[in-house]
């Protein structure tokens, strides 16, 4: 069976939860046929806290899953009353019986993951959490930047919001066909000129 990677939209603070109970089922159930590797994407980062520093795993995505699997039918056969793909059934129902998995999320027949996207994500390296330096560069909202450290690594996306105290950024890039906030750090970035933008971010 064809596999694709989707985003597996689960109740937040349950995916840890999630992971265990698709990998446990999976050998269970003879089930990996249709499902591969499962994961949560981490990233280490540094905070200080009550005048300690101290590093720990953070979620890139809270709330979400990363799952491959066999959800569609290789075929690319498309069902006549609803005109979408149709669905492996067994894949279908084994991820209905998952407990913490979004319902509504099924019902809208996600989409897989681009190969850019997934590759974004699986490249990351966890960072040593070493404390960089600052640049002496300014940043405002709606500059055009390219992260070049972290899970987004290669993603080009607008400045929404500034925090020159503490050198942070959000910025919003486009990841699962839809517009993600993403936090980093100035020095995690690179600022794009508009013209570039072709060139530096795919459509969509």
């Amino acid at each position: 069976m064809k596999k694709e990677w989707f985003v597996l939209h689960t109740l937040t603070g349950k995916e840890n939860k999630v992971l265990e109970s698709i990998k446990a089922r999976t050998r269970l159930e003879g089930m990996e046929e249709y499902i591969g590797q499962c994961l949560i994407p981490m990233e280490k980062v540094t905070e200080t806290k009550n005048g300690k520093k101290r590093t720990i795993n953070k979620k890139v995505f809270p709330g979400y899953v990363l799952v491959e699997m066999a959800l569609y039918d290789e075929s690319g056969a498309i069902d006549k009353a609803s005109g979408k793909r149709v669905v492996v059934e067994r894949t279908w129902q084994f991820l209905r019986e998952t407990p913490g998995v979004i319902g509504s999320w099924l019902a809208q027949r996600p989409l897989p993951l681009k190969q850019s996207e997934i590759d974004a994500i699986l490249s990351n390296k966890p960072s040593e959490a070493e404390e960089k330096p600052r640049p002496k560069i300014t940043f405002n909202v709606d500059d055009t930047v390219k992260i070049n450290e972290g899970a987004f690594m290669g993603l080009t996306g607008l400045v929404s919001m500034v925090d020159p105290d503490k050198g942070k950024l959000k910025v919003e890039v486009s990841v699962f066909s839809r517009k993600v906030p993403v936090d980093v750090d100035y020095w995690q970035v690179e600022k794009v000129a508009v013209e570039d933008m072709a060139t530096e971010q795919p459509a969509g």
